[in-house]
């Protein structure tokens, strides 16, 4: 499946070493004002090759806007965004053109379709999340109309964990870091991995705030569940928390209980979200991501015949994937709570008597 969302719904389309990649991007409202630079900015957070922390891939990810705007505003037809690809080195990757590296798709790819893009990927590479980003930043613009925002940061790097969450200084650290006093060891943890050619995992800290009451579709489509689902879709996360997450397995009802009064809940230990509903309170949500899996030590793989060999990775990798992928999270998000707005709107009579009526 290529596709996510049910009332917002977009389809991503490309691979790392093609000619391009993009999204159709359908169910958004007319009128809605379409800011380019706005775009392309959230395009410029995600993008590679800005700093040692990350691959050295430098691409510009211009992202064109293809149909579905008139003069400045969206026509409530599918919207097609397009990013060229212009810093392949494919080269590189033909010393395994026939070869699994460990970590990666390649292995399940080969064997689900009996055939596999070795470039880099194809697409199983994260190059195909700029077009989710692209996707996420007409959903943001669309919920900044309504007072919501999401925001991220890097909460956790090579074990070491953010104390304070700072999303105001993520913004101006090169690695989105939440903690002002953590992030210069994260850094460091970082940059000695890429030394020793190998990666660290991290984590992205998401918070989502302004959500109204009542988002989320029981029983099987959860404001949670779905969430968690957009999460885990990305490439390189392996788990999802949502609110105190694994941590609520630890405690007694009475501590996990977010209780209520008069104005409001007490605590936050549910992130924001209570039998799949949003309940009105900060969505939190911590997504893990796994070292990448391109590190230039030796490993040992077989072959696509089965062959057991020896072999070292070239080309240009991330270190730690988490970066650049606590933007994507954002974008996911806010694509996920858009569609939910828009599913929220036929869930009550008196609703659509207001919307008809007048």
């Amino acid at each position: 499946m290529n596709s996510f969302g049910i009332k917002l719904r977009f389809s991503t389309f490309g691979e790392s070493h093609g000619k391009a990649l993009g999204c159709l991007l359908d169910g958004v409202p007319a009128g809605l004002d379409i800011d380019e630079v706005y775009i392309q900015s959230e395009l410029d957070r995600r993008k590679p090759g800005k700093s040692e922390f990350e691959t050295a891939r430098k691409e510009a990810d211009k992202v064109e806007i293809l149909s579905g705007l008139f003069e400045g505003k969206t026509t409530g037809t599918p919207i097609a965004m397009i990013i060229y690809n212009t810093n392949q080195k494919s080269k590189d990757y033909t010393n395994i053109k026939d070869i699994f590296r460990p970590g990666h798709a390649d292995f399940t790819y080969f064997h689900k379709y009996g055939i596999r893009d070795y470039r880099g990927g194809g697409r199983s590479s994260a190059r195909e999340t700029a077009a989710r980003v692209a996707a996420g930043a007409i959903a943001k613009l669309m919920l900044k109309k309504l007072g919501i925002s999401v925001q991220s940061g890097i909460s956790e790097v090579a074990g070491i964990q953010a104390e304070e969450f700072d999303y105001e200084a993520a913004k101006s650290s090169i690695i989105y870091a939440l903690d002002k006093k953590k992030e210069a060891a994260q850094k460091e943890a970082i940059l000695q991995a890429k030394n020793e050619h190998d990666s660290v995992g991290g984590a992205s800290r998401v918070v989502i705030k302004g959500v109204p009451i009542g988002l989320g579709q029981p029983l099987y489509y959860k404001l949670d569940a779905v969430l968690a689902d957009a999460m885990m879709g990305i490439n390189a996360v392996k788990a999802v928390e949502i609110g105190d997450g694994v941590f609520s397995a630890k405690v007694k009802g009475s501590l996990n209980n977010d209780q209520i009064r008069a104005k409001g809940f007490e605590s936050n230990h549910a992130g924001g979200i209570l039998g799949g509903i949003s309940n009105g309170e900060d969505i939190v949500l911590h997504v893990y991501f796994k070292p990448t899996p391109s590190i230039f030590k030796e490993q040992h793989t077989v072959t696509t015949t089965n062959e057991e060999v020896d072999f070292s990775l070239k080309g240009r990798h991330d270190p730690c994937v988490a970066i650049r992928g606590s933007i994507v999270c954002e974008a996911m998000a806010a694509l996920v709570i858009a569609d939910m707005l828009l599913l929220n709107m036929g869930a009550r009579m008196d609703g659509l008597i207001r919307y008809y009526s007048h």
